[in-house]
């Protein structure tokens, strides 16, 4: 087997099989994947084969093990692909999409959706204006300039009041987590993030993080889910907001750690309110 990056488990690649495996003391996303994973839209995702906790040395290893689906993962930015097939690929996405927020989960599948989950995203207005008045009060250094402080109040002033938590989502659907084999889409990967949330909490990850493709990705989820553009941008708009106030705020908590983070979200955060990233096709 050969090992493939990520930046919380270690995963193993085989012919036929893929196993992730963690420290049973670290995160529990990996039990929520494992739990959901039977129960998901068939196809939608890799077949899970086994799972469970082992002891290895002086520590417990949770693992999951799944079949292998063909595909590789375009990628962070969708680097080298051409915009037809850019557009191709996003169909197929926000049609597995549409499947996952169509499914209703029951019983204890549905209690696990709902269990509080410290994701990052949007929850409310108030939930915004509280975090960019913790960014701010954390900014001893002045690290952040205050432009990128009020822009992120005034994408708060127009937030709506409240998210709701109605349908199911994946809430991590960047191009790392889709495989794709012959200009296909064949699975979405990585349920570990996944909860009850709206549409736009997927919508955002698949435009977002699709480089030059942008503006297709949105185009095609704008024709698709009959939502006009302008509500559309605006509802990315408000999560890439509330995600990067996060981060940002768990950056400067931790210093020593997160200085890595800190200089990409502050990338980032210039590029949403500066260039104001989603509405810069419509000037």
């Amino acid at each position: 087997m050969t090992t493939a990056e990520s930046s919380s488990h270690h995963v193993y690649v085989g012919s036929d099989v893929v196993v992730k495996i963690i420290d049973a003391a670290g995160h529990s996303r990996l039990n929520r994947e494992i739990a959901l994973a039977p129960h998901l839209p068939a196809g939608l995702t890799a077949p899970l084969l086994d799972s469970g906790l082992r002891r290895l040395g002086t520590c417990d290893v949770r693992y999951a093990c799944y079949t292998r689906v063909p595909g590789a993962a375009p990628g962070m930015g969708m680097s080298g692909i051409d915009g037809v097939t850019a557009r191709s690929l996003a169909e197929d996405a926000v049609q597995r999409l549409d499947r996952l927020h169509n499914w209703i989960p029951t019983g204890h599948i549905d209690q696990l959706l709902r269990e509080p989950l410290d994701h990052g995203g949007f929850t409310s207005q108030a939930a915004l204006f509280a975090e960019v008045e913790n960014l701010a009060s954390l900014d001893r250094h002045m690290t952040i300039p205050r432009r990128l402080i009020d822009g992120l109040t005034a994408i708060a002033e127009h937030a709506p009041q409240q998210a709701q938590a109605a349908i199911p989502v994946h809430a991590d659907c960047h191009w790392d987590n889709w495989l794709v084999h012959d200009l296909r889409v064949t699975a979405l990967l990585d349920f570990e993030w996944a909860r009850f949330g709206e549409p736009a909490d997927d919508w955002f990850f698949l435009a977002r993080f699709s480089g030059s493709h942008t503006q297709t990705v949105l185009d095609v989820v704008s024709q698709a889910t009959l939502t006009p553009l302008e509500t559309l941008r605006a509802e990315c708009e408000v999560r890439e907001a509330t995600y990067l106030a996060s981060d940002l705020c768990i950056a400067l908590d931790h210093p020593d750690t997160s200085s890595r983070m800190a200089a990409d979200r502050l990338d980032a955060l210039e590029e949403l309110i500066v260039d104001r990233y989603w509405w810069r096709h419509t000037r």
